[in-house]
């Protein structure tokens, strides 16, 4: 890797990537072989992009963001701070894309929640919102919106439990309270809406040291 000349950003990129101007990229941050930033995209402080990976105009990624290996963030996606992305995962941005007809008006926006995880080789419909936390397992395609803690499977994918913020399905008893079983945090379902009882959800993990 070598630091490439930008001021106070002190990211880091590699001889093979692209980063075009403008952009602003973050401290810390990140980027491996044959990336390609187009101008104009946001990405925050101690990001991983690796091998591969396309940014393209317009996207903003919040921080401590990590992005495996041949994946493309398209134009109107949003990834929030602490969003994890497997290797080859799918983004779109047209729902009903044809050669002939060009629909650069027509994007619609995608959301990734705080926290959220897509696993590999997944695909994400566009103009859903991913919620926090939320986890897609691996080749699952999502067409609609997901909320905070599910765990989505399948094709198309359908929920099928719950996650704790550290990656851990939760088992809601009677009294509609779980505990994660690597942190010990508590979690509370009430009228179908997960909350973690232990730490605010627009707090990263971080944040306790």
């Amino acid at each position: 890797m070598t630091t490439e000349p930008t001021g106070a950003s002190g990211y880091s990129a590699h001889p093979s990537a692209y980063v075009d101007q403008p952009c602003e990229i973050g401290r810390n941050t990140r980027i491996w072989h044959f990336c390609h930033i187009m101008p104009h995209v946001t990405i925050g402080a101690g990001c991983i992009l690796g091998q591969n990976v396309l940014v393209a105009s317009g996207v903003t990624i919040g921080n401590n963001v990590k992005i495996q290996n041949n994946v493309s963030v398209y134009t109107g996606v949003t990834l929030e701070d602490d969003v994890f992305c497997g290797p080859s995962c799918v983004f779109t941005n047209v729902i009903n894309p044809r050669s002939q007809i060009v629909r650069r008006a027509e994007y619609l926006a995608t959301l990734v929640r705080r926290g959220a995880t897509i696993g590999a080789n997944a695909t994400i419909v566009c103009g859903a919102t991913i919620g926090r936390y939320a986890f897609i397992g691996a080749g699952a395609v999502v067409r609609g919106d997901v909320p905070d803690y599910a765990l989505m499977l399948g094709v198309p994918a359908r929920q099928r439990g719950w996650m704790s913020r550290h990656g851990h399905r939760l088992d809601f008893g009677a009294d509609s309270r779980a505990v994660c079983q690597e942190s010990g945090w508590r979690y509370e379902l009430t009228d179908g809406v997960v909350r973690c009882l232990d730490w605010p959800e627009d707090q990263s993990l971080e944040a306790r040291e």
